[in-house]
């Protein structure tokens, strides 16, 4: 049996069709115009194209974006006061600060100074609690982009094993507490699980953001497993990108599996939009 490909691609583009409706709908019928603030402190050749993406996705989708682009020498104290003054605006539903921050801004007090209400990349320690107790909160992007690829994929996860490979704030802490409220069985393993290979065998989805690649190989995954991609790594001897899953080695194991790129990638700026559209909803008390 073939494996499944599953294409983030496409279904990113089916979320952000579908929301760049949404947003239409709001301006036309309630007058409500979707507003995102990007911050960007210095010149990072990534970070640069991370936010030129995000400006690309809020012009296709239909939300505002104000761009605040700072220099390198920014101190903590001037971008501090921006952050205030966006949450106290009443026209800006979204802040989002693109990290990494230079080495001399602390990037907690940056994620902290964020308003909740004004949260949409999930961050905030406030954010963070709300979904451990089950209320309604912004949830980091990757993470519940993950979700939206395995439901829109027809994947079960009610009832299932699931093994989640790292346990990072931004990725494996919050998948594993989405994870559990689809009623899956949740292991989080990490530099110090012992038998990392024994306790990912016995998974029915492997979820892997550990950073190294290619590190989760065939003797990792049991036959017919999921396996989800977060990694994005440089191949050292192709150059070429890859995830923390030996794709070439899994894909006839596996029933389904994300390619690198073009998986989990494209997902993460689908549910940031998401994440927009749900804060102007909350701000308008719709």
């Amino acid at each position: 049996m073939a494996a499944h490909i599953i294409d983030g691609k496409k279904i990113s583009s089916e979320i952000k069709d579908e929301l760049k409706e949404k947003v239409r709908i709001l301006k036309e019928e309630k007058g409500i115009e979707v507003t995102l603030a990007v911050i960007l402190v210095g010149e990072d050749p990534a970070s640069q194209v991370y936010v030129r993406n995000k400006k690309r996705a809020c012009e296709y989708i239909g939300i505002r974006s104000l761009s605040y682009e700072l220099p390198e020498t920014t101190t903590e104290e001037e971008l501090l006061k921006l952050i205030d003054e966006l949450n106290n605006r009443k026209d800006v539903d979204g802040i989002l600060v693109q990290m990494p921050v230079p080495d001399h801004i602390d990037d907690k007090k940056v994620i902290d100074a964020i308003s909740p209400l004004k949260d949409v990349d999930g961050f905030h320690p406030m954010s963070v609690g709300a979904l451990c107790i089950g209320e309604r909160g912004f949830v980091s992007c990757t993470p519940a982009g993950v979700i939206q690829l395995l439901k829109r994929s027809n994947i079960e996860i009610s009832g299932k094993e699931c093994v989640i490979v790292g346990r990072s704030n931004i990725v494996g802490k919050p998948m594993s507490l989405l994870m559990l409220r689809e009623n899956a069985t949740v292991t989080v393993t990490h530099s110090r699980t012992k038998d990392l290979q024994a306790v990912c065998k016995r998974a029915d989805i492997v979820i892997a953001a550990i950073g190294k690649p290619k590190m989760i190989t065939a003797d990792y995954v049991k036959e017919g497993a999921v396996v989800i991609d977060v990694g994005i790594n440089r191949d050292a001897e192709t150059g070429k990108l890859c995830g923390d899953a030996d794709y070439d080695g899994l894909i006839d194991i596996v029933s389904a599996i994300t390619p690198v790129p073009g998986g989990v990638g494209p997902m993460t700026i689908a549910m940031l939009m998401n994440n927009c559209y749900e804060a102007a909803l909350m701000h308008n008390d719709l």
